[in-house]
């Protein structure tokens, strides 16, 4: 008799199929091929699916930057409408800029231009990026103050007075430029600064003497007549300081006992030894427990030295910045982190410095890795540091100093 066929179920308990010979090995063989397949086929889809993502942002990266270059071939407003505006003859003659342009728009900030000799274009740079703070290392020969980082680099083109006081002299005599309309009140009136949108920003010359202070001193006197005769430059009267619109600080080896020899008039300031100011931080702010702080090392030469003694006093009187080393005084960053003796000492020296009403300033912070730099500028910044001092303008003056932002869609 014929068995009806059962569809779709398993074969009878106690009856085997008939099976040729290799069949059942093809049957595994043909298993394990389709089971390798399916692994091929999904480790194909996890590598592919980066890979397209990938690809997707890439175009989008680029269309951003493209489309970014669209103004500059296209939006040309400025220049196709009344393109000879201002011009001798033209509508507008006369109206095209204004006398006090050259820094509009820019934003001054407390940052010090570190060896600001040393850029491509001196000074104009620092000014340029809204720095408020500008050094030149000097050496006295011939009667004559050189401007270089030691004595090979010096060339006789390059002066204290060509490469900084007669530059300064032009911007401020335009941003103070007479006219029939104001006449009498600029008679009167303070004096504006370099800065547009701020006309009472002094901005700092650090002069660093390089050689003899002693000889340099009287040199420099000389040389920043030029200011104290049109009143651009900050001066103690023998009661107040007097803000103008250049500081002269000296630092280096600069002498103490000269800068404060006039006490009823001086317009050079010193640059102090902040890490002489030591104060201990309020008792709010983390504390060493029973560890004693270690005191600063006093140094016999150098910057902040010069001329004082043991109970040198110092203020905004005969100071303006208080400065030290980084590496010399905190030390060495190690990990990249800032341990709590560290930021305890910071903090002592940055409460000394404005208790005297100067402005702390640390030099030779660490430049690299980047990240650590731009950490340590954070800190220094929260903690009370007026003036940051370094050699990448840009970064220094951008303030945003965490991780970088991409605006579009990557």
């Amino acid at each position: 008799m014929l068995r009806r066929r059962r569809i779709g179920k398993d074969p009878i308990q106690g009856r085997e199929l008939l099976r040729f010979p290799g069949e059942e090995k093809d049957r595994f063989v043909y298993r394990r091929g389709r089971r390798w397949s399916r692994w091929l086929k999904g480790s194909r889809i996890c590598m592919v699916l980066p890979v397209l993502m990938l690809l997707f942002f890439g175009i989008i990266h680029l269309i951003n930057v493209s489309m970014s270059f669209v103004p500059i071939f296209l939006d040309d407003t400025s220049q196709s409408f009344l393109p000879n505006w201002g011009q001798r003859g033209q509508l507008g003659e006369g109206q095209s800029s204004y006398p006090t342009d050259f820094t509009r728009g820019v934003i001054p900030i407390n940052c010090h231009s570190h060896n600001d000799y040393w850029r491509r274009i001196p000074l104009y740079e620092a000014l340029r990026y809204g720095c408020t703070g500008v050094e030149a290392d000097v050496w006295l020969f011939s009667d004559e103050l050189f401007v270089g980082h030691n004595t090979n680099s010096l060339t006789r083109n390059r002066t204290f007075r060509s490469m900084y006081v007669d530059p300064l002299i032009r911007i401020l005599d335009q941003q103070n430029a007479a006219n029939d309309l104001a006449s009498t009140t600029l008679s009167t009136a303070p004096k504006n600064g370099i800065f547009d949108v701020d006309p009472s920003q002094t901005v700092v010359l650090l002069v660093d003497f390089k050689n003899d202070g002693v000889e340099i001193f009287p040199v420099v006197s000389e040389q920043i007549a030029a200011f104290r005769e049109k009143g651009y430059l900050t001066y103690f009267d023998g009661n107040t300081t007097v803000s103008g619109p250049i500081t002269v600080v000296a630092t280096g080896n600069a002498p103490f006992d000269l800068i404060t020899a006039n006490s009823q008039y001086r317009d050079i300031f010193f640059d102090a030894p902040l890490d002489r100011m030591y104060e201990e931080p309020s008792s709010s702010e983390p504390t060493l427990g029973d560890q004693p702080l270690p005191l600063p090392r006093p140094r016999t030469s150098g910057q902040g030295t010069v001329g004082t003694t043991a109970t040198s006093h110092f203020d905004a009187t005969n100071s303006f910045y208080a400065s030290v080393s980084f590496k010399k005084s905190i030390g060495i960053l190690w990990g990249g982190r800032i341990s709590a003796t560290q930021l305890q000492l910071i903090r002592g020296q940055i409460r000394g410095a404005r208790a005297r009403g100067l402005k702390p300033r640390y030099w030779g912070t660490p430049s690299w890795p980047v990240g650590l730099r731009n950490k340590l500028w954070k800190v220094l910044v929260e903690e009370g540091v007026e003036y940051l001092n370094g050699d990448d303008l840009p970064a220094m003056t951008r303030g945003n100093w965490g991780l970088r932002k991409h605006w579009g869609w990557v």
